[in-house]
């Protein structure tokens, strides 16, 4: 085996285990799962010791990633992305429809930023990871974290809702001008608010609408599910809802539109927002 990557950790608050602190610290591994496989393959060391999954780090360690011999050169993505926001210690960008966030795959967001986005200077820069999900048929805006720092601090920010997501989707049938969804999800408390924007006339739907939607919980697929419960399922949503209600050839009609936080480093109170994609903006183009 040969090092092929090293990590000086940063000082931290609290102590973390070492599977928690070390996601996105290595280039070559940027998930959770990455690092909790290379450590039970005894690939990685802390302070010249092999390192176990219920090793926690305090800062100042010297933690230090081997290859396998077998192991393959790392193969770059090339996938031109939008940035709309960079700074030493984030970025936002926008996700199309169509490409997973991270994964096994090779065509992943994941894999596409080192190649978008500017190397930060900070002491603990590492290779830039997504904070959260989109589904793969959903657009939007994506927060991704460049620091060590930055992606503990921005995932907290999400876990305590700190973080404001507003999506829109194209909802099929007669609809509420407004009203709150709470249906649970895996038995956990799950709420959605909506807010219909605009209603068309469809001859094949009856009504077609666009809904601003505000997530107060983040349950996976949770906007989708809510909608189908809700009785107005998300168009092309194949997943959950009614296949004789599918629009083909069109894919998912959600789009995660901003995100707004307060920068937990300049203190810059930050707002995003990425336009509704074309395809709506065909269904309705009063938003052109």
């Amino acid at each position: 085996m040969k090092i092929i990557e090293t990590h000086t950790a940063i000082q931290v608050e609290q102590p973390i285990r070492l599977q928690e602190y070390a996601v996105g610290i290595f280039n070559t591994i940027p998930t959770k799962s990455g690092i909790k496989k290379a450590i039970k393959k005894e690939l990685v060391f802390v302070n010249g010791k092999l390192a176990s999954t219920a090793l926690f780090i305090c800062g100042g360690e010297t933690i230090e990633l081997f290859s396998a011999e077998s192991e393959t050169e790392y193969k770059r993505l090339e996938l031109p992305l939008e940035v709309l926001f960079e700074d030493d210690y984030l970025a936002i960008i926008y996700k199309p429809a169509g490409i997973l966030v991270s994964g096994n795959k090779f065509v992943t967001i994941a894999n596409a930023l080192t190649q978008n986005l500017q190397k930060s200077a900070q002491i603990d820069a590492v290779k830039p990871q997504p904070i959260h999900r989109l589904d793969y048929p959903t657009s939007g805006v994506l927060l991704i974290g460049k620091t060590s720092s930055s992606i503990h601090i921005l995932s907290k920010l999400f876990e305590n809702k700190e973080i404001q997501k507003t999506y829109y989707a194209v909802c099929i049938g007669k609809m509420k001008s407004l009203g709150n969804i709470n249906s649970p999800i895996e038995n956990k408390a799950s709420e959605t608010l909506f807010e219909v924007v605009e209603t068309v006339i469809s001859k094949r739907f009856d009504f077609l609408n666009l809904v601003k939607l505000s997530p107060k919980t983040g349950r996976k697929h949770q906007l989708r599910i809510h909608l189908s419960v809700f009785g107005n399922q998300i168009l092309g949503d194949k997943e959950y809802g009614n296949n004789e209600l599918i629009l083909k050839g069109n894919g998912l009609y959600l789009h995660a539109s901003s995100l707004e936080f307060t920068h937990p480093f300049t203190q810059e109170k930050i707002s995003i927002t990425k336009e509704l994609p074309k395809k709506f903006r065909k269904i309705f183009p009063s938003k052109n």
